[in-house]
């Protein structure tokens, strides 16, 4: 391992909403074959931002999971996906909502940080820019998309039902950083954007924390989930105590999901109230582990 002060640690999900009656072992499979690669880049000397895109890459490319290739029409039969990264040390920030016609929104959203003054592009402008980035295209929809998300559902019709991936990072260098991706909740009225490609709500990363948040999108928008999680673990809240306390407010509200979130010191937490989250993690003494029901 390069020099440096931290033990690497790292969480991903891929999404709440799970059901018990589902199978999840490609899922399983799959998760723990991110984070064993990731593990091998962390301690090879990446950077947290570049882990989290590339972790989050590898989730959008797989199919399996409401984001990238698995992504989920809106109700016009439309592709629109959302994603959002931080990084917590420069708070620099990146995003796309509402993207069509490109394979990974996580990489559109790094070029944004990356390469313009902005946060967030959205819609036409976000197409065009991932154009002008050479970034890689979809072609053929129908050839593309997998649909992982059918027979996820288990809200009422006319309800959230939703699907998200994400990954949190802390590096050798002491560094956070998060990210989320995206399709969506399933039905969505087109131009419906979400928490996701929201910093401070889908996914935040300070000093303290980062965060990447999965369900539905509207209630984590309305209690600035993410960001709430890194000001209670900026107060003194344990990273259990602060992640508990925001679900249990968006619990509160009537909406559901979960979030994954890691601190500075490596520590995990990944609360949900949902039937499950799909979620794997790399803790700072090497273990590695995959969990969609348990706690």
């Amino acid at each position: 391992m390069p020099a440096g002060t931290t033990r690497p640690a790292l969480i991903l999900h891929g999404g709440a909403g799970a059901r018990r009656e589902r199978n999840y072992d490609r899922e399983i499979v799959h998760m723990r074959e991110v984070v064993e690669a990731m593990k091998a880049r962390l301690e090879a000397g990446a950077s947290a931002l570049d882990v989290v895109v590339e972790a989050t890459a590898m989730l959008e490319e797989s199919g399996l999971y409401v984001a990238g290739r698995g992504a989920s029409p809106n109700l016009a039969g439309a592709y629109e996906l959302d994603a959002s990264l931080m990084e917590g040390s420069t708070r620099r920030a990146g995003a796309v909502a509402a993207l069509q016609g490109f394979k990974s929104p996580i990489t559109a959203a790094r070029a944004v940080m990356d390469r313009t003054p902005h946060v967030m592009l959205a819609g036409e402008g976000a197409a065009l820019f991932a154009m002008d980035q050479g970034l890689e295209a979809i072609g053929d929809e129908a050839a593309w998309f997998t649909h992982a998300g059918q027979g996820e559902d288990n809200h009422p019709p006319g309800t959230l039902s939703h699907g998200t991936v994400g990954c949190c990072v802390l590096d050798t260098h002491g560094v956070l950083a998060a990210g989320t991706s995206t399709a969506g909740v399933f039905g969505k009225m087109p131009g419906r954007v979400g928490d996701t490609p929201i910093p401070g709500a889908g996914s935040w990363a300070d000093e303290g924390a980062a965060v990447s948040c999965t369900g539905q999108g509207e209630y984590f928008i309305r209690v600035a989930a993410g960001a709430q999680v890194g000001w209670r673990v900026g107060s003194g809240q344990s990273l259990a105590e602060a992640t508990r306390g925001v679900i249990d407010q968006i619990g509160a509200l009537g909406g559901d999901g979960g979030l994954i979130a890691l601190d500075a010191a490596g520590n995990i937490a990944d609360p949900f109230n949902s039937q499950g989250m799909k979620r794997a993690w790399l803790r700072p003494d090497g273990e590695i582990g995959v969990e969609v029901f348990g706690r």
